[in-house]
């Protein structure tokens, strides 16, 4: 596997970068990096991934990452089939620690934007009204150039800064042990996760994969994803069969063998317990949520 593309650095001579990315698909390397970046999905469906949490997304997905926070945005499976005429569309920004300085970050005036790049270590999902107002001007920041840019990143944000809409991603306390050598080694297993979890996964196969043993493989992804591997391939299933239960046509045998799962059983219960609610609870309430 290639390196993955340092896409996150800034020349010398920038304050911060803008790109608007269209392509196929997104990025498919697991990776961090020590610049916080703003990434909006405009046109794309998949699983996010951020730190020890992952979540389906869709158009609209807004997040605020913090330095050397891992993250991945990967595509459901049809964007990677070439007959499938599927595309993707997002804008991402990328500033560094020092944008501000360290001296004006600790002014009075500054105090609520030290907060929310404090807060940004956990990963921030951005939703609501707030999400709504920072969509066109993602959108505008893409024309603006000198200072003129530098002030409409600003007013962004601001409205992050003081907004009730931001909401942390990754559980409190969690540390990424993870070392820049190793995002070739995570993307092999995400990748081989997100290719094969309809089917029987081994731990012996994964292992084997990353050339480790069965118990130091183990050992290893627990401390990075803090989580078994088990449970994160039952996330993966539990995060697709959510994905499956927005359709309206499908019903819950046909998300549950869809999803990887041999039982119903096993199924309705790994379901309850990961969202709280049965499979067909919760279909029922995003369908009268979003009817």
């Amino acid at each position: 596997m290639n390196k993955p593309f340092q896409k996150s650095r800034i020349p010398d001579q920038r304050t911060f970068v803008v790109r608007e990315l269209i392509a196929p698909s997104f990025d498919t390397n697991w990776h961090f990096h020590p610049e916080y970046q703003l990434f909006l999905v405009l046109e794309g469906r998949g699983t996010r991934f951020v730190g020890d949490t992952m979540k389906p997304f869709r158009e609209y997905d807004l997040v605020f990452t913090g330095p050397n926070l891992p993250h991945l945005w990967r595509n459901d499976q049809e964007y990677f089939d070439k007959s499938q005429p599927l595309n993707t569309h997002g804008i991402v920004i990328y500033f560094s620690a020092d944008f501000i300085g360290e001296g004006l970050l600790e002014k009075e005036e500054f105090e609520a934007l030290k907060h929310l790049l404090q807060s940004s270590v956990r990963g921030l999902e951005i939703l609501g009204d707030t999400n709504r107002l920072i969509r066109p001007m993602m959108r505008r920041l893409l024309s603006l150039k000198g200072l003129e840019s530098i002030i409409h990143l600003l007013k962004i944000l601001q409205l992050m800064a003081v907004s009730k809409d931001c909401h942390p991603i990754v559980q409190a306390g969690y540390i990424n042990l993870n070392k820049a050598s190793e995002e070739d080694r995570m993307s092999l297993v995400h990748d081989y996760v997100m290719e094969h979890f309809k089917e029987g996964i081994r731990l012996e196969d994964v292992a084997t994969l990353t050339n480790m043993t069965v118990s130091s493989f183990s050992r290893y992804f627990k401390s990075r994803m803090n989580k078994s591997f088990s449970d994160f391939l039952s996330d993966v299933r539990i995060s697709h069969a959510c994905k499956l239960l927005h359709e309206e046509a499908i019903n819950i045998s046909e998300v549950c063998y869809e999803s990887g799962f041999n039982t119903l059983s096993n199924f309705n219960r790994q379901f309850k317990d990961r969202m709280g609610v049965t499979p067909s609870i919760y279909k029922k309430d995003f369908q009268q949520r979003y009817a």
